[in-house]
């Protein structure tokens, strides 16, 4: 195995890769200047025959250092699969096929099938039987085929393993291994794969000949195009927080990261009503509806998408230029791949982080994996969206001057003033009241979302909640881990939406979010615990802690020791 940097060398051009004229002569149609460092390394590797791994983030443009060469070898004459790419999901395989669709503009008759569960069986047998010769697919429905006997390939050449370890996580390692060991033995094999663990080192071992290792050095995991910022907010205060970066921030398309698929519907149906295109895209979503919601960012007629990590998963829209993080990450990976989906290809992009209170520590787990600091931004105040809202009536102002329009609307004007003897700018400042319609342009100063989360006499609170009686207590032999664990499996909850948790003899009394959808109360009334069912209720009764002195700590303040589960209290340490 040889291995080579990704980053070495002196700089080349497409023109010095080896690549055929057509491929060339495409490349410059799409307005590609220059390869990326992986797309330098690896063409000229894989058009020699080479077997090659290549480790390498999300964004880099491996999609183009696998896709040409396979182009360029095709053989046209050949009209069953000559190339398998094997995806994680069905996002990103279908981002892999539009790529090989538009690289092969100047090329004759190639064809590219995506295959991926969610789709029927018809569409994919009907051009398997017209012939392809190149399939993209995620590897549990190409196991399909083969075992239908629909896919044929005994004819393949080429064969490459995508996001290879992210096939692994998901659990696709049997599926994948399944695969290899059913394609010809003198194929050639490309994986790709940002990190290497030792799964990934083992199944490289067996199935690839002497291959070329290419390492994409990065000083940090993040794109140095993308500019980092966090904002500490409460969890009630983050539409407020969103609709006000909205209003000052310059975006095109954006991206808002939530957590759970629950909260993609409500989080979208919350910024609509702010007047806000936006739409949710998640799993449960048919598939079809997914890619025409795709479309639609792409084509620019919807403007914010609210996803999960698995949705947006291997979504490469260009004109993405915000990635949101609603809710925070807990995981380094999944941060790196959110903030993946802009600053690509040389474009600058932002990525805005939500952290709460208690999130604060994440910031220091993620600065020190990606090795860049996150810039802390103040929440835009009524003033600052004030003066954005001025600056684009401002320039609203100047485009409607530019149409040819005008000429006959001043005649229209011109007659009212004559006929009324208004002043002119009274007769402009009626029309604005005019456009203005039932929305004010300015926001009140005094209406500040920072006041929302304070409590009587200025009492902050960190999140507003409301009680709520479950049927389960100490005779059910019941601890606050197996409340939350149970409500949070039921409703899509995290553990920031638990507050106190009060255990009495016959029921326990437990906090929750006070803006729960009733979507999400309903599934929470079906939730058993012990194999009780708990009868989630309003009630009036705040939760105490057992000595009678207030509430009870949140469980998720600390986390209990096993002094704290002893016969006697200690007493607690100073600070």
């Amino acid at each position: 195995m040889t291995s080579d940097s990704a980053d070495d060398g002196p700089t080349v051009g497409f023109d010095d890769l080896g690549l055929s004229a057509p491929l060339r002569d495409t490349l410059h149609d799409l307005g590609y200047e220059a390869p990326s460092p992986i797309q330098a390394a690896t063409i000229p590797l894989l058009l020699e025959g080479r077997d090659v791994t290549g480790l390498a983030q999300t964004g880099t443009g491996k999609t183009a250092a696998f896709a040409l060469p396979i182009l360029d070898r095709l053989d046209p004459e050949q009209r069953t699969p000559q190339a398998l790419v094997l995806a994680p999901t069905r996002e990103l395989a279908l981002q892999v096929c539009e790529a090989f669709e538009r690289y092969a503009n100047r090329l004759d008759s190639v064809t590219v099938l995506p295959v991926y569960g969610g789709q029927s069986y018809g569409v994919q047998l009907s051009a398997l039987r017209r012939g392809v010769q190149i399939v993209v697919g995620t590897p549990g429905r190409v196991i399909d085929h083969l075992d239908r006997g629909t896919l044929d390939l005994s004819g393949l050449r080429f064969l490459v393993l995508d996001e290879a370890d992210e096939m692994l996580t998901m659990g696709f390692a049997e599926d994948v291994e399944t695969i290899l060991a059913r394609t010809p033995a003198d194929k050639q094999v490309a994986l790709f794969s940002a990190t290497m663990p030792p799964a990934i080192r083992r199944l490289s071992q067996k199935y690839l000949d002497q291959p070329a290792e290419v390492t994409l050095r990065t000083e940090t995991t993040t794109s140095a195009n993308t500019r980092q910022r966090y904002l500490i907010v409460s969890y009630p205060q983050k539409v407020d927080a969103l609709t006000r970066i909205l209003e000052v921030e310059e975006f095109d398309g954006m991206i808002v990261f939530v957590r759970t698929k629950l909260e993609t519907e409500a989080v979208a149906e919350k910024l609509r009503a702010r007047g806000l295109s936006a739409a949710a895209i998640n799993g449960d979503m048919p598939q079809a509806a997914r890619e025409r919601t795709v479309e639609q960012l792409r084509a620019g007629t919807l403007d914010i998408l609210v996803a999960t990590d698995v949705a947006a998963r291997g979504l490469d829209v260009d004109r993405i230029s915000h990635v949101v993080n609603y809710d925070i990450p807990t995981g380094t990976q999944a941060y790196v791949h959110r903030v993946g989906r802009t600053g690509r290809a040389g474009r600058s992009g932002e990525a805005i982080s939500f952290v709460t209170p208690r999130e604060r520590y994440l910031l220091k787990v993620i600065e020190k994996a990606t090795r860049q600091p996150l810039e802390r931004m103040d929440l835009p105040s009524a003033e600052d969206i004030n003066d954005s809202r001025l600056a684009r009536f401002d320039a609203s102002i100047t485009q409607a001057l530019q149409s040819p329009e005008v000429g006959f609307f001043r005649e229209v004007v011109g007659h009212y003033v004559r006929e009324h003897d208004v002043p002119e700018a009274d007769v402009a400042a009626a029309l604005a009241v005019v456009l203005q319609g039932d929305s004010p342009l300015l926001l009140d100063p005094d209406a500040d979302p920072r006041d929302h989360d304070r409590g009587p006499g200025g009492r902050r609170e960190s999140l507003a909640m409301t009680p709520y009686r479950i049927a389960v207590g100490r005779r059910d032999r019941v601890d606050p881990r197996q409340i939350m664990g149970a409500l949070a499996n039921e409703g899509g909850l995290q553990r920031r939406d638990f507050g106190r948790i009060d255990i009495r003899s016959d029921h326990s009394v437990v906090e929750l979010p006070a803006d729960l959808t009733q979507e999400t109360k309903e599934r929470l009334k079906r939730t058993r615990i012990a194999g009780i069912p708990i009868r989630l209720t309003p009630t009036d009764h705040r939760p105490r802690d057992h000595r009678g002195r207030g509430p009870r700590t949140r469980p998720s303040d600390r986390p209990r020791s096993r002094d704290d589960r002893g016969s006697k209290r200690r007493k607690p340490r100073s600070r």
